[in-house]
């Protein structure tokens, strides 16, 4: 066919534009949850995100933001990155798999007749947008993560390589390994996943150069290539910096020169270390020795970007993570050592008693004139026998431990063995976090919840299911048709093409089953983590491409159909796979006019006085915040503290300086009482009789400052320092906390001479310790809050002394005398609330809200409900009632379904006579929460947590009917709880 390179290029091109079309309509508006805030704000001034980072992304990023007509808009562009990223990856993917099915159908260039050519251009669109339309690909496509952004390079790299085996001259050959190359280099600084498709072109490599292949010289290459990605990930992306941080110390701390002399030392001997290298290649004509030479320098080129990080965190700015603005942070910062180790090979079990510690390597800080030992590595010790091959059971964290039991089935002093660790790999590591993320892509997925199961084609026929399940837009099947064509392609490159079997089913498993091992995943993740995997899903749709061939090959076999009427046939039958997977996926990947995860964040802004210090719990807490703060300037006077962050020195250390609006926060303690390795990095409690009532606060952190012998224990070699009593107490001056004017009018008389504050357990942390000594050292002087999560989760107990204010709890003197019930500044909370919060397109129905967004507007709606309560209270019926129709208004159950807070709304709405309003709300969740209980039993389901939600929800509405006089609804709902209750302790 004289124009099929036209016809292939054009068809290219033309998937490129129409994904980017589907992918801009669908893309979120602004700042995503987990990590996309940061990224955005990171990108749009150039700052440090979380390690490893991800400097070219940044870059790129930073240049679509130049294209932003105001700050609300660079979070759209900034996701264009992503939006681009994934439709060149559609292109790429298609010409990979048109070359892929012409080897397979031993078709020649230049040779193809019109059959064959309709065959392989729609084996490339099917192929191509069953991808574009997979859960996972969709999902990176329209936010700013790094996952589109190293697809995009897997898919040019492996279509590079595709290209590579068919040049003859040796020349251009070695151009295209060099382009290669350098494309694997700039591929580091978004993602290293993509480094995991080099063994399967080491098979490529393999296959063209020895026309005898064996099995033993296929695995000989494959080795050859995790060599490869061995040599990158250990030997170049942390090695080199290692070596030259190992040539800096020698020169500053033995040679006594100035600090980065060794630094350009080694910079200096490694480039005329190629260039002679080089050099001697050409004069000696070793072409081999050149092109990886060359190939090296250009993967250290790529690899370049990460420069970005040691200049900008040189400039200090709001966002630096781990401050890496030396080799020795640098190291730290690229290796993520903060994030721990995970055991692969030999390692413990999870039951291990810890036997001891070894004192490793020594840690460096920059001195004023030298690097200095901050402390040195531990590790823990175990007993030989608490220890096994290719360790799965490995985390001694108490909540892990408890997981692991619950998932095995063992007794809570039953010791797991080698066959309970293979069960976990198998049924928990290989088939819920691999197989089940599989399964979502190409057979279907039962919903968004959290752990949520894959669907067959018999659940597409399954009737009367709970609103909650046929409501949920997540819930997409595909009647295994992606699959069932992608086992047909797979089957039949097999058969007709072994070696480009072999090269697929690499990259299938190198970037699947092998990459799950290689993670060793725990028994719980903060998030669902398909997006780990879609190089293994890109792989199988290159499968359901072979599969569209495998049947117009078939077809030709039929001799009644006319040979040119066949590619129209078999394409435009398999062509309904992907539209299948649009159709259905469409509802929940289409973002636009998604507003919440920021609104959320302005939201827990507003909530906070002028100056305010803020402290946040995780990633969602936090994020979407430093977006507001960094792109548009909302509200740069609140300090966010992260609380996990805290117990790094390097955060407490900027937390001591001036960013954006915010003055540095004050302290007692010095940067050298939080530096880690230190005395306080954990602070235990051990009981000192002679201590009587609450230790003085400010007394105990005079001690702390001076290492004081008083507060120290000694164990063995190692020195700690040690609190001596559980409650700890903070003077007030009353008289000038009334001054501040910082009590809420009407709660003064609540104020108290002294606070006390209870140690959760029986250790400080030193984020703990970090709270006591801003609440000494700030004497009111700036308001602190804090969000839900970090409130639950300090080691210190201050429930009793925070006032609801919004989404936000603020600390104040003020003594709780009903623990039961929260405090509310009700004037500050109202108008928070009524008129200050912003809640754009939550009531609209066709805006896909995920499990993470109905969370927070689940917290936001008990945030109305503990305002109206507090109203009532003080007899504001009308202002109550107010509140309580704006909670319906904005977070209808149209676009947000009701939940167990619902409850409690309708118990207030009865209060305030509102009868209509109040059982609707009622007689929807009983109805809900009966059918949900009818259809786990029916299908013989024994989800104990959702028995228990629903369960927990007809009682409590039987109770608050019976409370409130309504007899009636009260024995309806009481006999639904009760035949429910009864049949869920049989299925349990």
């Amino acid at each position: 066919m004289h124009n099929f390179y036209r016809l292939n290029n054009f068809t290219g091109w033309a998937l490129f534009l129409f994904t980017t079309l589907v992918y801009s309509l669908t893309v979120e508006p602004t700042a995503s949850f987990w990590d996309c805030g940061e990224f955005i704000a990171a990108a749009y001034k150039l700052e440090v995100p979380h390690p490893p980072g991800a400097p070219l992304f940044l870059l790129l990023g930073r240049m679509f933001s130049l294209l932003a007509p105001d700050a609300e808009s660079v979070a759209v562009w900034v996701n264009g990155v992503s939006v681009l990223s994934s439709s060149f990856t559609i292109l790429f993917l298609y010409w990979s798999i048109v070359l892929l099915v012409r080897k397979g159908g031993r078709i020649k260039p230049g040779e193809e007749t019109c059959l064959q050519a309709g065959l392989m251009i729609g084996s490339g669109i099917v192929g191509a947008l069953a991808y574009a339309f997979s859960d996972s690909f969709w999902f990176s496509a329209e936010e700013a993560e790094v996952y589109a952004l190293s697809s995009f390079f897997m898919a040019i790299v492996f279509w590079a390589a595709l290209k590579w085996e068919l040049i003859k001259d040796k020349q251009l050959e070695n151009k295209w390994l060099i382009l290669i190359a350098y494309l694997v280099g700039l591929s580091i600084g978004a993602h290293l996943l993509n480094l995991l498709c080099i063994p399967a072109m080491a098979l490529i490599w393999y296959f063209k150069k020895y026309r005898q292949t064996t099995y033993k010289g296929a695995v000989a290459a494959i080795l050859l290539g995790f060599l490869l990605v061995g040599a990158i990930t250990s030997g170049i992306i942390p090695g080199l910096p290692s070596l030259a941080a190992g040539f800096e110390i020698y020169f500053v701390n033995s040679l006594g020169l100035p600090f980065g002399s060794g630094i350009i030392t080694f910079i200096a001997l490694i480039l005329a270390a190629l260039a002679a290298g080089v050099i001697y290649s050409q004069l000696k004509g070793k072409a081999l020795l050149n092109t990886a030479l060359l190939c090296l320098t250009f993967i250290l080129i790529g690899y370049a970007s990460y420069t970005l990080v040691l200049i900008r965190s040189s400039y200090n700015p709001p966002i630096d993570q781990n401050n890496p603005d030396n080799i020795l942070s640098f190291i730290y910062y690229l290796k993520r050592e903060q994030y721990g180790d995970r055991p692969l090979l030999w390692g413990n079990y999870f039951d291990a008693e810890i036997a001891g510690f070894d004192k490793g390597a020594p840690v460096y800080r920059k001195g004023p004139h030298r690097y200095e030992v901050a402390h040195y590595k531990t590790e823990y010790k175990f007993a030989d026998a608490d220890k096994t091959l290719l360790p799965r059971i490995y985390s001694v964290q108490t909540q892990h431990q408890q997981l692991y039991r619950q998932q095995l089935g063992l007794q809570p002093h039953e010791k797991p063995g080698f066959g309970d660790n293979l069960r976990f790999m198998f049924n928990y590591q290989l088939g819920h976090m691999y197989w089940r993320y599989f399964l979502w892509n190409f057979a279907g997925r039962a919903g968004d919840g959290r752990d949520a199961g894959w669907l067959s084609p018999l659940d597409a026929f399954k009737g009367d299911l709970p609103h909650a399940l046929e409501s949920n837009k997540a819930r997409n099947n595909f009647l295994m048709l992606p699959l069932l064509l992608g086992l047909t392609g797979a089957f039949y490159q097999y058969r007709q093409d072994r070696k480009g079997f072999a090269l697929l089913a690499m990259l299938f498993i190198g970037m699947g089953a092998a990459l799950v091992l290689y993670l060793n995943s725990p028994p719980v993740e903060p998030r669902e983590r398909d997006y780990i995997y879609v190089g293994s899903f890109y792989a199988f749709a290159i499968w359901i491409g072979f599969g569209v061939y495998a049947l117009g090959h078939a077809l030709m076999k039929v001799n009644r159909l006319q040979p040119q009427l066949i590619p129209a046939l078999v394409v435009s039958v398999c062509m309904l796979v992907p539209a299948l997977m649009a159709t259905e996926g469409w509802d929940d990947h289409d973002r636009s006019n998604r507003y919440f995860s920021v609104d959320s964040a302005r939201n827990m802004l507003t909530s906070c006085a002028p100056n305010a210090i803020l402290f946040t719990g995780g990633d969602n807490d936090t994020y979407p915040l430093w977006y507001l703060q960094e792109v548009e300037g909302f509200r740069t006077d609140v300090r966010v503290v992260v609380l996990p962050y805290l117990n790094a020195g390097w955060f407490i250390n900027q937390l001591t300086q001036k960013k954006n609006s915010s003055a540095p926060l004050p302290l007692t303690l010095s940067q050298e009482n939080y530096q880690e390795g230190g005395l306080n990095d954990i602070i235990y409690h051990v009981e000192n009789k002679s201590v009587k009532g609450p230790l003085p606060l400010d007394q105990y952190l005079k001690l702390v400052q001076q290492n004081h012998p008083a507060i120290q224990l000694k164990h063995q070699s190692e020195v700690f320092n040690t609190i001596p009593g559980k409650t700890i107490g903070q003077t007030i001056n009353k008289e000038e906390v009334l001054a501040k004017g910082i009590i809420p009018a009407g709660k003064e008389d609540m104020l108290v001479d002294k606070m006390v504050f209870k140690i959760k357990n029986n250790a400080l942390y030193k984020a703990d310790l970090f709270i006591l000594d801003l609440i000494s050292t700030n004497q009111w002087e700036r308001p602190i809050y804090f969000n839900n999560t970090s409130l639950q989760s300090i080691g210190l107990d201050l429930s009793n002394w925070v006032v609801h204010e919004g989404t936000a709890y603020r600390l104040l003197p003020l003594q709780n005398a009903d623990p039961q019930r929260e405090m509310v500044n009700t004037p500050a909370m109202y108008a928070n609330l009524m008129e200050k919060f912003t809640f754009r397109e939550v009531n609209n129905p066709d805006v896909y809200l995920s499990e993470e967004y109905l969370r927070l507007l689940q917290n936001h709606r008990a945030s109305f409900n503990t305002l109206a309560g507090a109203l009532l209270e003080e007899g504001k019926a009308d202002e109550a009632e107010n509140v309580l129709l704006r909670s319906l208004e904005v977070m209808p159950d149209k676009s947000v379904p009701y939940d167990f807070s619902s409850v409690y709304t309708a118990a207030l709405l009865l209060e305030l006579g509102l009868e209509k309003e109040a059982h609707h709300i009622t007689d929807t969740l009983a109805g809900r929460a009966d059918e949900m209980l009818e259809y786990l039993a029916k299908e013989d389901i024994a989800d104990q947590q959702e028995q228990q939600k629903n369960l927990l929800i007809l009682n409590q509405l039987a109770r608050n009917m019976a409370a409130m006089g309504v007899e009636q609804k009260a024995k309806e709902y009481e006999a639904l709880f009760s035949r429910h209750y009864n049949h869920a302790k049989q299925l349990l």
